[in-house]
């Protein structure tokens, strides 16, 4: 075969190799595994997620936060780390003795609060409503669903975007026959009270987290009552947004 043949031959061999590369890099190999574009595991009604343990030294003083702590509005919309909801609603909540005592001082210890979480963009937490179960520092889904737009329009006002915006919002509310039972009519403000201690609580702590919160009081109880499947005996105190400080 004559020389310039060859080579022709040969020219022709490596254009065909290099198209055949070209193609297969712009095709998709079928066999590899798809990328998951959402690594967080769906949870069912009534599922539980078992929270990360809290902190029990934090990053400020108490008198730092205090003197840090104002009321913030505006998020960056950037999501919170589940160790960080785990830790404000400990705060709020959380059991701190062998006997049951709670972060927060209660009449009696008879403890009438009830938390929900409202997830929005938490990392590991799939969106929807959950109840707080301090003796298990856990969560329990209650509702399925992004339900931020919704309990900010319960808000009364018309700047409530903020309940929207945050990456998650704290619902406070109280039973009121778990005091009332001890203290007559007192007991349903000694509940009150309660809500108060705990809240402050959960702006010392996102003091100390470097996040953003304030409280609502303003907002129509019956409807925060359905958003967050509340049962009938339960009497919507607060709402508290919290995000990262826009």
């Amino acid at each position: 075969m004559p020389t310039k043949t060859i080579i022709s031959v040969v020219i022709v061999i490596v254009l065909v190799t290099a198209i055949a590369i070209s193609l297969s890099l712009l095709i998709p190999d079928k066999t590899a595994e798809p990328v998951e574009e959402e690594t967080m595991q769906k949870i069912e009604i009534g599922g539980r997620i078992k929270l990360p343990e809290p902190r029990y030294a934090g990053n400020i003083s108490v008198e730092e936060a205090l003197s840090k702590r104002r009321s913030i509005r505006a998020y960056s919309g950037d999501n919170l780390t589940i160790e960080e909801v785990s830790q404000l609603l400990w705060a709020a909540q959380g059991i701190t003795s062998p006997w049951g005592g709670r972060t927060a001082p209660s009449a009696g210890a008879l403890y009438p609060l009830e938390l929900y979480l409202v997830a929005g963009d938490v990392e590991g937490i799939d969106k929807g409503a959950y109840r707080y179960r301090p003796e298990e520092h856990e969560l329990e889904k209650v509702k399925d669903g992004d339900i931020r737009a919704e309990l900010a329009e319960a808000a009364l006002g018309p700047n409530q975007e903020h309940v929207k915006d945050a990456a998650i919002d704290i619902v406070f509310t109280a039973v009121y026959e778990r005091t009332t039972v001890k203290y007559k009519e007192r007991g349903i403000r000694y509940a009150r009270m309660e809500a108060g201690h705990a809240a402050q609580n959960v702006y010392l702590q996102a003091v100390s987290l470097d996040l953003g919160t304030v409280v609502i009081g303003a907002f129509s109880e019956d409807k925060v009552k359905e958003i967050v499947n509340a049962e009938e005996q339960e009497n919507p105190l607060y709402i508290m947004p919290v995000g990262r400080k826009g």
